[in-house]
């Protein structure tokens, strides 16, 4: 089945300037999220830290608003996004946040 990557895009809030009571209702919606996409979830991933980009002229530019990662396993394309449905990362409603979707693809044989 084709693996997807969810990459996540916008200047979330790091969990150590949260309360107590925020993480945990952040973590909950991860929680129900986690739940509802079941074993199609294969890789929960990890939050990014601190980034830079390098550029191939050798110089260093400004890193992409990214957030962390998961992966899922889906048919296709429409399925990989329907898991998007209910993720905390897109329950703001401002536009502030997005995920993009990517088809790992197979690395070809040398």
């Amino acid at each position: 089945m084709p693996k997807y990557m969810m990459i996540y895009k916008g200047e979330a809030t790091d969990m150590a300037d949260m309360t107590e009571e925020q993480q945990g209702e952040i973590m909950a919606k991860w929680g129900a999220w986690m739940q509802n996409v079941g074993p199609a979830l294969t890789d929960l991933g990890m939050p990014f830290g601190p980034s830079e980009s390098q550029v191939d002229d050798g110089t260093s530019g400004t890193a992409a608003p990214l957030t962390g990662y998961s992966i899922v396993e889906a048919d296709d394309m429409g399925a990989a996004k329907a898991l998007t449905v209910g993720h905390p990362f897109l329950s703001e409603g401002k536009g502030d946040f997005a995920i993009d979707i990517y088809e790992l693809m197979p690395v070809p044989e040398m």
